[in-house]
């Protein structure tokens, strides 16, 4: 049976704790093994992407674009291979082409806001004075991503693609009911333009790793985007020790609220600056 892999820093390492698990399908038949990722393990992850952060940020608007809708293009050329990976996982022939078509349209949409976000929520502000005021949007940082439990594909593609959009980058607790289309899509990220430690994807389980995930003092941000009370009530209570921002909306992937510019806001910092009018 094929062993998914983790994904850290562009390179898809085996856990450090040597453990796994089983994945199953509907039928609980064994389909895969998959790697238990350990607090060392998102510890590695959060030192690629706090690495990797500076470099992309940097980068324009527009290169960022480019990136996003290149991951667009080589998922849809293996569509059908996350079509029979759904299928695989209980979906019909139709609910899986459905879900990976919304997906590639999901990037697609955001390719689009590429360019464009700045310029919806930055300002340049009244005052009176001889001086000029600019508010303008600057990514958090690096963003901890507890993705959703349904819409293995569709709904990592709706919580990480807003996140890096905005020059964050991001370190991913895959779905821990089907995490396997997770790790295909890191092949996706691997293949394609996006830079090493923009992205990292664990799998492992939730219970084990929000601890870790919501006290690391150099996460900046956390997208907490499943129904778990008591994971959500911990990540809003040890928020507090390192002021990180964090958001807990959760949608209806399949519809049109899961993809929207306020989503990218949610997860930039305001910056305001003052220069002197010049005579």
């Amino acid at each position: 049976m094929k062993t998914y892999k983790l994904y850290i820093n562009g390179a898809f390492p085996r856990t450090e704790s040597g453990r796994y698990y089983d994945l199953k399908n509907d039928k609980g038949e064994l389909i895969a093994n998959m790697c238990r990722a350990s607090r060392k393990d998102f510890r590695n992850a959060m030192q690629a992407a706090r690495k990797a952060q500076p470099g992309w940020q940097g980068r324009t608007a527009y290169n960022i674009g480019q990136i996003i809708y290149r991951i667009a293009e080589i998922l849809d050329g293996r569509s059908d291979q996350f079509v029979e990976e759904l299928k695989t996982a209980g979906y019909t022939s139709k609910q899986a082409e459905k879900e990976v078509q919304a997906s590639i349209n999901r990037l697609v949409h955001y390719t689009g806001w590429s360019d464009k976000y700045q310029q919806l929520f930055s300002s340049v502000n009244p005052v009176a004075g001889p001086y000029f005021n600019f508010s303008k949007s600057e990514p958090t940082g690096v963003v901890a991503i507890v993705a959703p439990d349904e819409a293995p594909l569709l709904g990592l593609v709706s919580t990480l693609i807003p996140v890096i959009l905005g020059g964050n980058t991001a370190v991913v607790l895959a779905s821990s009911k089907q995490p396997a289309l997770s790790i295909t899509f890191a092949e996706v990220l691997a293949t394609s333009d996006v830079p090493a430690g923009i992205v990292n994807i664990l799998t492992g389980f939730e219970d084990e790793l929000i601890s870790h995930i919501s006290t690391h003092m150099d996460v900046n941000a956390i997208w907490y985007a499943r129904d778990n009370q008591e994971s959500r009530k911990m990540v809003q209570e040890n928020a507090a020790l390192n002021v990180q921002r964090i958001t807990l909306d959760r949608f209806d992937w399949s519809k049109d609220e899961a993809q929207s510019p306020y989503i990218i806001h949610s997860f930039q910092e305001t910056k305001t600056t003052w220069h002197p009018v010049g005579f």
